[in-house]
Parts: structure tokens; sequence; C-alpha cells
């Protein structure tokens, strides 16, 4: 792996206001703001009547050799569990040395599960079917398939999660971000040999660099729009994943804001514990969320309770011990 240049940034110019008379915002149709609530972000982006004509700069990926989503290890296949001797001894080291599961927890739930959700979001190859988030940013957003616009997405849910972890208690947030990033960027160097035909290292730790000064410019925009409103995010949005195009469609930008701000939502709802346990899936584009009532919030906090509050005569597993919080 190569030491990767955390310093160089490059901003994009801020959004330019272009009035198209064909747009009509879909938010002005409706005045009933619980009405726009209900509609998906697909469905927010499939409702637009603005056509634009993209430049054919589409490069669907045609690998010579295609990656498993995240590796050949048995031990990264969904659903694998460790025989039941290896799974005891496991237990007796974890308990002898005192082990910090919820640091040690972070390679897999970060840097593999969360990774796989980052990564799957905008995965696309030439002469597959697109799973339904990628048709949401393909087809309905009308974004390029390139290699490039594959990472602008795997990071901007890179950020998202990221959002999350500096939510949960620094020491072992910041592990759970630094192991997602790490895989993150493992994975890219891979994925530029085995399926961009980039064989060259000096050519791929040079593409690694652009696309790592790219993050850290990725993540201060985002950052900047989580803090701010929803026009902000909007701009962020446009810089990033459009690529700053002029001729974007604001309907197209509506549904990328609502699809941002409803898996923040879904975040900030979940604890800790069932956060740090890999409890998290992205929610699909084509998929509404409501608003919680403080019932539901309720309703939550009681099957955590019931979920991880030991029973009376009943043991906790050493690997299954944490300190995280699981009603906040």
């Amino acid at each position: 792996m190569i030491r990767l240049n955390l310093l160089r940034f490059q901003a994009k110019p801020a959004l330019k206001l272009v009035r198209f008379k064909s747009y009509v915002p879909l938010a002005s149709d409706i005045k009933d703001i619980n009405k726009i609530e209900r509609i998906s972000p697909s469905g927010i982006a499939q409702a637009s009547t603005f056509r634009i004509e993209l430049p054919d700069n589409n490069a669907p990926v045609k690998p010579k050799k295609k990656r498993p989503l995240l590796s050949d290890s048995k031990y990264e296949n969904e659903g694998y569990k460790l025989p039941s001797y290896i799974q005891g001894i496991g237990e007796l080291v974890i308990a002898g040395l005192r082990l910090d599961m919820d640091r040690i927890r972070a390679g897999p739930i970060a840097g593999s599960h969360y990774y796989g959700e980052c990564k799957s979001q905008g995965l696309q190859f030439e002469d597959e079917e697109l799973s339904v988030s990628a048709k949401f940013f393909y087809e309905d957003l009308l974004l390029p398939r390139t290699f490039t616009q594959w990472f602008q997405i795997t990071a901007l849910h890179t950020w998202i999660l990221s959002v999350r972890m500096r939510a949960m208690p620094f020491k072992y947030g910041r592990n759970y971000q630094q192991k997602l990033i790490d895989r993150f960027f493992r994975d890219m160097e891979l994925r530029l040999h085995d399926e961009m035909n980039v064989n060259s290292s000096r050519i791929s730790d040079q593409y690694l660099k652009d696309y790592n000064a790219q993050l850290r410019g990725i993540v201060c925009s985002y950052d900047e729009a989580f803090a701010s409103d929803d026009s902000t995010l909007a701009t962020a949005l446009w810089r990033n994943l459009f690529n700053a195009r002029e001729n974007v469609d604001f309907v197209h930008l509506e549904a990328a804001v609502k699809y941002v701000r409803e898996q923040l939502y879904v975040l900030s709802k979940i604890s800790d514990r069932d956060f740090a346990f890999g409890k998290f899936k992205f929610i699909p584009p084509n998929e509404i969320v409501e608003r919680f009532t403080p019932e539901q919030e309720a309703e939550i906090v009681a099957k955590s309770k019931e979920e991880y509050e030991p029973k009376e005569g009943e043991k906790v597993l050493p690997s299954s011990k944490s300190s995280l919080s699981y009603t906040n």
C-alpha cells in the first residue's frame, strides 16, 4: 500500500444557478409539504420533465477479471460461521486477554460489512443488470457509468457512514472510520489493477493519490453542507456527485438531497451498539422514509433493551460484550 498524500485538494467553483425554461421545481407543484415527504428519491427524479443531452462519456466497467464484492476469503462470505471449537478457543482468548471487542469489531464491521454496503450502491459492469440503488444514480439521476463516478458514489456513502461514526465515543469512532477508509483505498488499488487494466504501479499510485485528494475535498464539502442547509448540500452534491455539470437538472439535485437526508435521519435514530454491530443498511432510493413518532422511538429502545440486557442467569459471550450505549 502506498502512503497517500492527504494534503492535496482542488475545489471546484460554486454552483451557478441557471434558468431552465422547461423546468418547474417539484416542490412548488405540491402545496402540502407532507406530500413531498411521502415521495421517494427515485420518485422525485423520475418526475422530472427536463431533458438534457449528456456527453457521450459512459464507459461501463468491462473487467478482464471481475473481483468479488469484498474478497475470496470465506470469512467475508455472508452467513459464514466459525466451527464451534474454533469459536470456543476464541472466546477463551478474548476473556483471558480482556480484549476490547468494541475496538476489534471495527475491522470486520467497518472494514468489511460497511465498506461492502458503500461499494455496492454504485457498482456497475458492462452487460449486467443494475441494482436498485445503481439504477437511481445512473438511470434516474443520469450520471455517467464510469469508474470515477462509482468512486464519487462510494465516497458519498462513506461520508454518510463517517458522520454516524463521529457521533460514537471518539476512540471507537475514529477506529471505525480508519478501517473503512483503509479498505476503500485497498479495494480501489485492486480494482484498478484487476478490472481497469492499470498494470503500472506508478500510474496506479498516482490515481490513488488523486482520488485521495478528491476524497479530502468531498468530506470537507459535505461536512460544511451537513452543518448548513439543503441549499448548501445541493451545491456540494453538484460539485462532487454531478461533477459540476452546467446543465444539471434541479429535480435530480432535489432527489439526491432527499436521499442523503433520509440516510442521515435513519442513522440518527440507531444506537451506538446497533451501529457498531453492523445493523445498518442503506435505505433503497425507491423507498420512503417517514419520521418516527415518539411511540415508535420508545418501541425501538424497548427492543434494544430486550436484546442487549442480559436476562437472569444468562451469560454474555466475551465476543458479544460492549460498552457502547444501546439506548441513545
